[in-house]
């Protein structure tokens, strides 16, 4: 991938969601690879944290502004190249309970960069699609032009995009790539409050002797994937010369498949070489949750071939990693 960063050593690159979860691992790693980069953050998820550090490199600069507001997507757009858009209100519990407002940042924010975009004459945008996207299909392995009836709010609006994107591609001659993330984990991934993920909200449990509670049987299955390997997939599409790979959407996930029972008891025994006790700790089982998948397994051909993707961390490769990252952050707050 080093090649790939060489080509934007001179680009500056708008990171939207840039104090997020995944926005604020792109920022750092393309400000380590002195990449110039200007984050765009209305902080309701994101936090300032998450980029305190970077504020006070040279090549970064931070716009609390909001992507529903189309003056603040083209002020953000001025002199930059390349977008990588992470913005967006995630969790499929949340987009049930308040679509109005899902649908609002996901399809009217997004329908703002692409027209900030445009307007600005920048010609490449990698935005965050969703495996939610795939919805009732049963069919495993996932294959992207093989999807199924979103099963939630936020499914819709995550096809939507697509859809818009692939309007953007033909009528504004734009270069568009679909990142379809897949439960993706890792550091700086929120731990706290009624829509954390699975993976930090499990540790934080067992960080704090309580039981993790599993929504349904614990059978369902994922292709949990490690944040490194997410980043590597908006490098390559960002800086890609291939013709084919252009205008396309892609699974990003690891191609494995983890049971989440046993994914919990993984951590669990991971977590007791910080602590011994946390192994007294019990599982809890919750019924299952509306809108969600049972089952989620993705194929990685598609942007092996067309991107060269290949997922540096494997699954328990990244929750290892995770999971000293996640010790260290409780013991420090």
């Amino acid at each position: 991938m080093q090649n790939n960063l060489k080509e934007l050593t001179n680009k500056h690159l708008l990171v939207t969601g840039g104090a997020g979860f995944i926005g604020s691992n792109l920022c750092a790693y393309l400000l380590q690879n002195n990449v110039k980069v200007t984050c765009l953050d209305n902080l309701i998820t994101g936090k300032l944290e998450n980029i305190e550090e970077l504020m006070s490199n040279a090549n970064f600069k931070f716009i609390n502004g909001d992507i529903t507001n189309l003056n603040d997507c083209t002020n953000a757009c001025k002199d930059i190249d390349i977008i990588l858009h992470q913005a967006a209100l995630g969790s499929v519990p949340r987009s049930i309970e308040n679509p109005i407002n899902t649908n609002n940042i996901n399809i009217s924010g997004f329908l703002n960069i692409l027209w900030a975009a445009k307007a600005s004459n920048i010609k490449r945008v990698v935005y965050a699609a969703s495996s939610s996207t795939y919805g009732d299909s049963k069919k495993l392995p996932k294959i992207e032009d093989e999807i199924g009836l979103p099963l939630s709010p936020y499914a819709v609006t995550k096809y939507v995009n697509e859809l818009y994107a692939g309007v953007f591609s033909s009528l504004y001659n734009l270069e568009l790539i679909g990142l379809r993330y897949f439960n993706v984990f890792g550091r700086k991934q929120d731990p706290n409050g009624a829509y954390a993920a699975a993976i930090p909200k499990f540790i934080k449990a067992f960080v704090n002797y309580e039981s993790p509670i599993i929504h349904g049987d614990g059978s369902q299955s994922r292709d949990f994937t490690y944040i490194d390997n997410v980043i590597q997939a908006n490098v390559l599409a960002a800086t890609t010369t291939n013709s084919n790979a252009i205008n396309q959407v892609y699974n990003v996930a690891c191609g494995e498949q983890s049971i989440l029972l046993d994914l919990l008891k993984h951590i669990q025994n991971l977590l007791k070489q910080f602590d011994e006790k946390i192994d007294q700790v019990k599982i809890s089982f919750g019924p299952e949750r509306i809108g969600d998948i049972k089952h989620s397994l993705a194929s990685i051909e598609k942007a092996k071939k067309q991107l060269n993707y290949s997922p540096s961390h494997n699954v328990n490769e990244g929750i290892e990693a995770a999971i000293q990252w996640y010790w260290d952050y409780f013991k420090n707050n």
